[in-house]
């Protein structure tokens, strides 16, 4: 198997953030498609909190529609930094992260 390094960037945020009448999570999606990176996958958060300490949960006694939601998007280093200024004003109250990673290839 071959391997080679790779970034993953990891967007959070809710999935009641919306920017121009769109979910933020899927305005990435498109940018990231746009920009012909290799992928993007969208998880919604069973629970979670951020910077509020305000719990927010999907179990039935509690539906909550501040989950959160995470953007998953991995690509070459300098693919994933270079979609990085793309992100700018759409993500204000998130989290954004950066991790290395490798990609394997069988």
């Amino acid at each position: 198997m071959k391997t080679e390094p790779a970034l993953r960037l990891t967007v959070v945020v809710t999935e009641t953030d919306v920017w121009r009448h769109r979910p933020v999570y899927s305005e990435i999606v498109r940018r990231a498609h746009d920009a012909g990176l290799a992928g993007a996958s969208v998880f919604r958060g069973m629970e979670g909190f951020g910077a509020s300490s305000t719990i927010h949960t999907a179990r039935m006694l509690s539906l909550s529609e501040e989950l959160p939601v995470a953007v998953v998007i991995v690509d070459a280093p300098a693919r994933v930094r270079a979609f990085l200024p793309r992100l700018t004003g759409l993500v204000d109250a998130g989290l954004v992260t950066l991790e290395d990673t490798e990609v394997i290839h069988a």
